[in-house]
């Protein structure tokens, strides 16, 4: 689904009025048929970012600004909310995915197929109805209702233009996650994926009392010091290949369990590390390698424009963007390694029979 601009998405007192070609107005009119006490799960996709927690929080509080009674928000174990995000407003909505009961409407947002969704992947299919919110290019269509647009900077904007379409007016508090989305996947709004409709919102939800300077402080300007070393430690075993992506070059890293442990750091912590190594200038690819909490791999893929990492990732099992995706992998280091290289600069000769070498991939991760 592509839509337009927020401007062009008036608030509709009478959504079921809308035209059946506008996959929001359907899902307004959905919403608006429901009763008030009628039970909603929300539920993101596993170890969530900001735009994960900041669109499914933002559209929860904006539910309960309609009314709604029985609104719960989750994502899959492991259910911890990484520190970063602990300020959000609407955690009390949070509960624990082995609490989430079949719902009258479920909505996912940000994940890009079911099984990022883990266990909440059940309830969501048992309910009469299940809204999907994301933009994500690599999201094949589920659920009762799709509400994906991969031209959207960040599922915050799609759940925005959702709550505009309901007639939800922005308060602090939903501002504040819809804009920690909207700055999470935007890379504070550095990326090319920051239009004018972005900035647009952006004024909106500062205006609606959004703390940008609150907000930056806490999700890319705040690390402990344990984090920092770990960092160190990343940084100092990183990799140029220059050859690599066809003469664009590759950095690439990759950090250990006992890396975490020996700093004392949650795995989250190692998720904007990736962004970092970016900024090699020597390089358009960047790859890191982190543990995952089942015992595989989670890679994470950045390109500085010039290499669709999208296409690599999909290819690997995984999914995303063209600037940033990931997937996950079992088998070792080097192995995962060779996979990402050989999907970046394809083997000329003979195509390796399976099990030849290299890692088995799983949904993305990164």
């Amino acid at each position: 689904m592509t839509t337009g601009a927020a401007a062009a998405h008036p608030r509709a007192s009478d959504p079921d009025h809308a035209g059946a070609d506008d996959p929001v107005a359907m899902a307004a009119a959905l919403i608006g048929r429901l009763d008030r006490d009628a039970a909603v799960l929300l539920a993101c996709h596993v170890n969530p970012d900001g735009d994960a927690l900041g669109s499914m929080l933002g559209f929860g509080l904006g539910l309960r600004r309609l009314g709604f009674s029985r609104v719960r928000a989750s994502f899959p174990e492991p259910f911890d909310v990484p520190e970063p995000f602990r300020f959000l407003p609407g955690l009390d909505l949070l509960v624990p995915p082995a609490d989430a009961e079949t719902p009258a409407l479920g909505l996912s947002f940000d994940a890009a197929s079911p099984t990022r969704l883990g266990e909440l992947a059940a309830p969501l299919q048992r309910a009469p109805s299940w809204l999907v919110l994301d933009h994500h290019a690599s999201n094949p269509g589920f659920g009762t209702l799709s509400l994906v647009d991969p031209t959207a900077a960040a599922t915050a904007l799609v759940a925005a233009r959702l709550l505009d379409r309901l007639g939800v007016d922005f308060d602090e508090a939903i501002a504040t996650c819809l804009y920690v989305g909207l700055t999470t996947d935007t890379g504070s709004f550095r990326f090319d994926s920051t239009t004018p409709e972005v900035h647009a919102l952006a004024a909106r939800l500062v205006g609606a009392g959004a703390p940008p300077a609150e907000i930056a402080l806490r999700l890319f300007d705040s690390r402990p010091y344990g984090a920092l070393r770990l960092l160190a430690d990343v940084l100092g075993r990183s990799e140029l290949s220059p050859a690599a992506a066809g003469g664009r070059g590759l950095v690439s890293s990759y950090a250990l369990p006992e890396d975490l442990a020996r700093h004392d750091q949650p795995a989250h912590v190692l998720e904007s590390f990736v962004d970092i190594l970016r900024t090699a200038s020597d390089a358009d690819v960047a790859c890191l390698v982190k543990p995952a909490s089942d015992g595989r791999w989670s890679v994470s893929l950045r390109s500085r424009g010039a290499t669709d990492v999208g296409s690599v990732a999909v290819a690997l099992g995984g999914g995303g963007h063209r600037l940033a995706a990931g997937f996950t992998a079992d088998g070792d280091v080097p192995g995962v390694f060779a996979a990402v290289r050989d999907r970046l600069d394809p083997p000329t000769g003979p195509t390796p029979a399976a099990g030849d070498g290299g890692p088995t991939s799983g949904p993305v991760q990164g």
